[in-house]
């Protein structure tokens, strides 16, 4: 199929972050600073997005503020055409840092949250001191009143903990509240066990969700992404494999989605090789499970191919073993049994210790 132009663009500028959050789905083969794109090859690659018909880009990590050019990558986003929205854990946002990054153009802001306590949130983000700084960066920005949707990423250690959530976001003057029930990939894949929720607090959260929606109708939208183990039908990735977005990470390889490089049989393009445009509309890796001639059945013949286009390829690979099979949330998916077992494990594993995101200490050469 030919594919349309995509209209957002995910920049991974760093995988360095202070924070070392157990759920984060950056690859648990992290790169370190020396592979990272520099200043002029992001700019071109911005360029290059905008050119392309992209209109937003999220500008993310680990934690982007570990860039000492982030005002300059932001500048030069804003002076390509695009809508530059920072995605940040708010640790290297100091007022100074704020007021050049609105001068320069940035569009909106993502703060993530990882708990409504500084005990909860240092816990989960490995990072003491974390959620202090976090609010006063949130104060922060806030004053400014630049644009701000708050990313609470849920699981079963915080997710009792919504209600409490939804009103710090007001407090916080947000517009957006992302309740974002951690889907198991990168880090979160290890340690799925200890994250996933009950199917009680699922429940519960839609239901809080709900009349939170309701009540702060005109105050505040949400995004609420429940766990996918316990959905009936899976979830379009990215709105169709190679449909609407791609992710550039920090080496300038180009993705379909987040976890793609997890898939082992697809080569994906870098932005020093190839243009984005090259990527995006020829490469056999954005081209492998575009639209819906590929699927299997089940998915073939179902009414709902157009909607969710056989799900999760990373989730297929990782439960199934086979990137090209029904994604097994599904449950009309034969692979089905596969979720089943995943909860039966997760929820009847004793407590462990949490395997905290962290870089490697030693470089890898640079090929």
């Amino acid at each position: 199929m030919t594919a349309p132009p995509p209209i957002a663009m995910l920049a991974e500028l760093t995988h360095r972050c202070p924070l070392a959050c157990p759920y984060c789905s950056n690859p648990t083969d992290l790169l370190t600073r020396d592979h990272e794109l520099d200043t002029e090859t992001w700019a071109d690659v911005f360029r290059q997005a905008a050119e392309m018909g992209v209109l937003q880009l999220h500008i993310s990590g680990g934690e982007p503020a570990s860039r000492p050019d982030l005002v300059e990558l932001t500048q030069a986003a804003a002076e390509a055409g695009l809508y530059p929205n920072l995605i940040t854990s708010g640790v290297g946002l100091t007022p100074k840092r704020l007021d050049a990054l609105e001068q320069v153009g940035l569009d909106h802001i993502q703060l993530s949250l990882q708990g409504t306590t500084a005990d909860l949130a240092d816990w989960i983000g490995g990072y003491k001191g974390g959620f202090d700084r976090k609010m006063k960066v949130a104060t922060e920005i806030k004053n400014r009143g630049i644009p701000l949707t708050l990313n609470a990423v849920m699981h079963r250690h915080n997710l009792d903990d919504l209600e409490r959530t939804i009103e710090m976001a007001v407090d916080l003057g947000a517009r957006r509240l992302e309740v974002a029930c951690v889907q198991f990939h990168g880090w979160a894949e290890t340690n799925r066990d200890q994250l996933l929720p009950t199917l009680e607090q699922t429940k519960e959260a839609k239901r809080i969700v709900s009349e939170a929606e309701h009540r702060l109708r005109g105050t505040m939208a949400f995004d609420f992404v429940p766990p996918d183990y316990y959905s009936d039908f899976p979830k379009a990735c990215m709105g169709g494999w190679g449909s609407t977005g791609l992710n550039v990470t920090p080496d300038g390889t180009v993705l379909p989605c987040h976890a793609a490089e997890s898939i082992p049989h697809l080569k994906f393009d870098n932005v020093r090789d190839r243009t984005l445009s090259e990527i995006w509309y020829k490469s056999e890796a954005f081209n492998a499970y575009r639209g819906t001639d590929w699927l299997p059945d089940p998915c073939q013949s179902c009414d709902r191919k157009e909607i969710d286009f056989g799900g999760c390829r990373c989730q297929a690979l990782a439960l199934v073993g086979d990137a090209s099979a029904t994604d097994p949330v599904c449950h009309k998916s034969p692979h089905h049994q596969k979720v089943v077992q995943a909860l039966d494990a997760a929820l009847n594993t004793p407590e462990q210790d949490l395997v905290y995101r962290k870089l490697p200490t030693v470089s890898k050469q640079v090929v």
